[in-house]
């Protein structure tokens, strides 16, 4: 994965930079002017989760600009955090710790390593596939029956949606996309940006107009004009980004819309299984967010979505 860092990731950089020292701004005046308890309340979460997400872009940018693996490592550490936070929600026996093991410490770093060695054709199917038949087969050895198939096939899902759906997204890197050659660091960029973009523009958009609930007993917060306008404004966004990408201006945007639809199905999706678990966010790591597998949630869905659409479009 050799990737060059040239003028338009270092726009890109900046740019996002420029956002949240606005951002920043904005939130450091709320807090001068709003006087209700409610408002303080929404004020104080907004500041936190600007505040989280400076040292998220930070970590980010430093694993993109180091190179290649820099990447690869930080999704990896990524999807083992997520996986320990869904987890920690599901049942699970004494059966089932050698299992654990195995996802742990084998199969998430194994994943990880064919993402880096760009080993394609068993990165693509050493979880559905080898993964999907060792795990039972190891809990069936552990002798403990009872619950074995719902425990067996939450440890299964889990394993899928946070390490083999996210670990499509440093794969971006390994894509011999004709004419963008060592310039995948900014497709990787283009991608987490259009969806973070999305999920913080649904927040804006639902705080300040949204009425109509699409989903109540699932995800209170989430409406249809949040919606609209989040995945509307991260489309045009992702459009005018054209030009980092190996996309043209209506292939950009197509691509973008695709991945913040994709983006909301799974934040929907997580938030029905926290319900589901009679929790409120999966962790407590990021201030202002939740736990790690409440920021991803989104990047989840989206990441297999858009690296299958770009592999299957743009390149031979």
């Amino acid at each position: 994965m050799n990737l060059v860092v040239d003028q338009e990731t270092l726009w890109l950089v900046g740019g996002v930079a420029a956002l949240l020292v606005v951002a920043t701004g904005i939130g450091v005046i709320l807090t001068r002017i709003v006087k209700t308890e409610g408002a303080r309340a929404v004020v104080e979460n907004l500041n936190a989760r600007i505040q989280a997400w400076w040292v998220m872009v930070a970590f980010f940018v430093v694993a993109l600009l180091s190179g290649g693996l820099g990447p690869v490592l930080l999704f990896g550490l990524t999807s083992f955090l997520a996986l320990r936070e869904f987890i920690t929600l599901t049942p699970t026996r004494r059966g089932d710790h050698r299992s654990l093991f195995w996802v742990f410490f084998v199969i998430t770093p194994l994943q990880y390593v064919l993402v880096g060695m760009e080993w394609y054709g068993l990165f693509s199917i050493m979880i559905p596939v080898y993964a999907f038949l060792l795990i039972p087969t190891r809990s069936a050895i552990g002798g403990d029956y009872e619950g074995f198939l719902g425990r067996t096939a939450m440890i299964q899902w889990g394993l899928m949606v946070c390490v083999y759906c996210v670990s499509h997204a440093p794969a971006l890197l390994s894509l011999k996309i004709p004419g963008y050659e060592g310039q995948n660091a900014k497709l990787l960029f283009f991608f987490v940006l259009v969806v973070q973009l999305s999920d913080v523009l649904q927040y804006v958009w639902g705080k300040l107009l949204g009425k109509t609930k699409i989903a109540p007993t699932i995800s209170p917060n989430k409406t249809w004009e949040g919606f609209i306008g989040g995945v509307g404004c991260a489309t045009l966004i992702g459009a005018s980004l054209w030009w980092a990408t190996p996309f043209n201006f209506w292939q950009a945007a197509g691509m973008s819309l695709a991945i913040t639809l994709m983006g909301f199905f799974g934040g929907l999706t997580m938030s029905a299984i926290k319900r589901d678990r009679g929790v409120k966010d999966y962790g407590t790591l990021i201030e202002g967010h939740g736990g790690i597998l409440d920021r991803i949630d989104s990047i989840c869905f989206a990441a297999p979505v858009f690296f299958h659409l770009t592999r299957y479009f743009f390149t031979p």
